[in-house]
């Protein structure tokens, strides 16, 4: 089966402390492996229309904090709004950014991935929905253009003339998909993961946000807790 990465729809639950009778932490990201999945053909399609865009590349701090790069900071390209979105569930998610993690959040059987990129979409009620795709070693890809243009901590924006939004995510998409939560602060519950197969870069670009982040920017894997992880061709 072809490795899969993350897709995500935010309904705004944020985790507190357990209450008696609670249902047990539903976080992400998490470990797959095949005794978690289920094969459900009739699960609804994602639609995705993404097109070609101008992007500006920015350094997303957190801490205030010039002097290191924290496990919650990373690097984020912002496309022109209206420039892609993808349909679930008859509902329009507008591609609002997206951004890298290295190693990847999301593991297989115990195995991270280099990097993984997020794509976060919102809807017009407020709904957040993310895609994640594992980047490894290959092929160049659109991804090497925008990992080509990273930006120094606190430093300037870096402007991208034109990205093929359509060409950052694999030429096909199954997907493995599971509620959870997102993978930074407040780790808000409610979150329906698609995962898609990965995504190649060069040697380079990998090694180039690594420098950036060498002590990592990825949230350790959490129990999955019963939850089933749903397969979609």
């Amino acid at each position: 089966m072809a490795v899969i990465a993350p897709v995500v729809v935010a309904v705004g639950v944020v985790v507190g402390a357990p209450t008696a009778g609670s249902a047990p932490p539903a976080q992400s990201p998490v470990d797959i492996t095949p005794s978690v999945l289920r094969f459900d053909p009739t699960a609804p399609a994602l639609g995705i229309s993404y097109h070609h865009s101008a992007a500006d590349v920015a350094y997303v701090q957190r801490d205030g904090d010039c002097a290191a790069r924290g496990g919650e900071e990373t690097e984020q390209a912002t496309p022109v709004a209206g420039a892609g979105y993808v349909t679930y569930r008859g509902k329009r998610y507008d591609l609002a950014q997206f951004h890298f993690h290295t190693p990847s959040e999301h593991t297989f059987e115990g195995r991270h991935d280099p990097l993984e990129m997020h794509l976060v979409h919102k809807a017009a009620d407020g709904e957040t929905l993310v895609i994640g795709v594992p980047l490894r070693v290959g092929t160049p890809s659109a991804v090497d253009g925008v990992l080509a243009r990273l930006t120094p901590e606190c430093g300037a924006a870096q402007h991208i003339d034109d990205v093929d939004l359509a060409a950052l995510l694999p030429t096909v998409h199954p997907t493995a998909r599971y509620t959870g939560s997102l993978t930074t602060a407040p780790y808000t519950e409610g979150v329906l993961w698609f995962l898609m197969p990965e995504q190649h870069v060069t040697a380079a670009s990998i090694s180039r946000f690594q420098q950036l982040f060498p002590v990592g920017n990825a949230r350790p894997t959490q129990p999955l807790n019963g939850r089933t992880v749903t397969v979609h061709q």
